[in-house]
């Protein structure tokens, strides 16, 4: 009896012994498995700043999902990659596919010579040189306004954040770079848009579209900057159980006299008189106290936004397009650095949509004009757009939005797919923004030819010394 004791109890310790031993290995294997087949980028450690987080639609506390995937079941982007400043090229392209297009299309056209203003006018000259950032020629403050000055700061700080985040693996290209920071366009230079009209942008321009200087900062109330607009809208989308939930009016707040010469200059006034009065419309000229502005999240309890676009393009584009709403504005007209990936449905492509003017005095305004079928040559399929294009007149404005009341899970569709691409893409955050910068930086020197243009003799200025001297007399 004592010897089958003896037999039984060594049969179990070689039993538990074993089975210790296949848990030990399976741990192993799991642990190699993460080790080797999860992709780099997931494994990179570092810690933003949790002032600078970027947060992601589903990491919100009490978000109404759960869920890891999005509708494609495709793994969505980690916090920690979207706040990560120190991604490679190749980390760039696998997170964020096309990042880069307007890029490309510009170095596509070739080498051109940056040539220097004798009298110091135009755009702000840079160099890089090895990762340090310099201001060769600049215009004077009391030449600018303070918004200018603002927006001129902000983008260098952008670029600078750039250079100091470079991953020492993948040295940055020394080079002289020429910017803007106006409003409109000039080439060759670095700009917050480029004219989507083909005509307007040929062999000989050079166009680099930038980040709009709100990624680091826009000092007015109603924004103050991206990372806190994209937190507050992600708290607030995250409040609402279904689009239907939302205020089923479209919203819109401006100034009317800031509008494109394209079209006649009365793209707002325009909107304001066709939207006067109407039910489904909550659209406005903004007060001259302010007292009916909205802070930029709270366009986002609205089912539909209208957008206008200024004089160029407008800075607010960017934060409508973090909303689950349906944006409705005329064909984009100015590209910034992601515009690219808008897909849009037009307003005559919907069954039921015509086009009426109330106002005699007011006639149509042929749409879609001969430079939109260049600039946006692909009309997508309701169920594949995330944006509505609409006359620019307005004159169908009403009868889409009453066809997307009538269609409301297309309507939906529209909403949910814009801000899964450009917020839960991770296109606008921190760590998209600096993988574009330097790609940026490598298109731009590739193309550029500054010899013998006098570059040499500028005096240097360090970046660091010249931004104290932004904000002190």
């Amino acid at each position: 009896m004592g010897a089958m004791t003896i037999r039984t109890s060594r049969r179990a310790l070689v039993s538990s012994t074993r089975l210790r031993q296949i848990v030990l290995i399976s741990v192993i294997c799991l642990a190699l498995y993460c080790f080797l087949l999860v992709p780099d980028h997931s494994l990179d450690s570092s810690r933003p700043a949790m002032a600078d987080t970027f947060h992601h639609p589903h990491s919100a506390p009490n978000s109404n999902s759960n869920s890891n995937f999005n509708s494609k079941n495709k793994p969505l982007l980690s916090p920690a990659l979207l706040n990560n400043r120190i991604l490679t090229s190749a980390q760039c392209t696998t997170a964020f596919p096309d990042l880069t297009k307007e890029i490309d299309t510009a170095v596509s056209k070739g080498p051109f010579t940056l040539r220097r203003n004798p009298h110091g006018l135009g755009p702000t000259i840079l160099r890089i040189r090895d990762r340090r950032l310099y201001i060769l020629t600049y215009a004077r403050k009391v030449d600018l306004s303070e918004d200018m000055l603002q927006h001129r700061s902000a983008t260098l700080h952008q670029l600078a954040n750039a250079l100091l985040t470079a991953p020492p693996t993948e040295p940055l290209p020394n080079t002289i770079l020429a910017f803007n920071h106006e409003d409109d366009p000039t080439s060759p230079s670095l700009s917050y848009s480029r004219p989507a009209d083909p005509s307007f942008n040929g062999p000989n321009k050079r166009f680099f579209t930038i980040p709009h200087f709100s990624f680091f900062s826009w000092p007015i109330s109603s924004v103050r900057s991206f990372p806190r607009a994209a937190k507050s809208t992600t708290v607030l989308e995250s409040r609402f159980p279904s689009w239907t939930s939302k205020d089923p009016r479209a919203i819109w707040r401006g100034t009317t006299w800031f509008n494109s010469p394209r079209g006649g200059g009365r793209l707002r006034h325009d909107l304001v008189l066709t939207a006067r009065g109407k039910p489904w419309a909550d659209v406005e000229p903004l007060a001259a106290n302010g007292s009916n502005a909205l802070m930029i999240e709270d366009f986002c309890r609205y089912r539909y936004i209208v957008h206008t676009e200024g004089v160029t393009y407008s800075g607010r584009f960017q934060y409508h397009q973090l909303c689950a709403s349906v944006v409705l504005a005329p064909p984009i007209a100015w590209m910034q650095h992601v515009t690219h990936l808008v897909r849009p449905v037009f307003s005559y492509q919907l069954e039921g949509v015509e086009r009426t003017v109330l106002d005699s005095s007011r006639k149509l305004v042929p749409y879609p004009a001969p430079w939109v079928k260049d600039a946006w040559p692909k009309e997508y399929d309701p169920r594949e757009a995330n944006i509505v294009f609409v006359a620019p007149d307005w004159s169908d404005l009403e009868t889409t939005v009453e066809w997307l009341e009538r269609h409301p899970k297309i309507a939906e569709g529209i909403a949910r797919r814009q801000r899964e691409l450009f917020d839960g893409g991770g296109y606008f955050s921190p760590a998209a923004e600096m993988c574009y910068w330097r790609a940026l930086l490598r298109g731009w020197s590739e193309v550029v030819r500054t010899e013998e243009q006098g570059f040499e003799n500028l005096e240097e200025i360090p970046w660091e010394e010249f931004s104290l001297k932004e904000i002190h007399k």
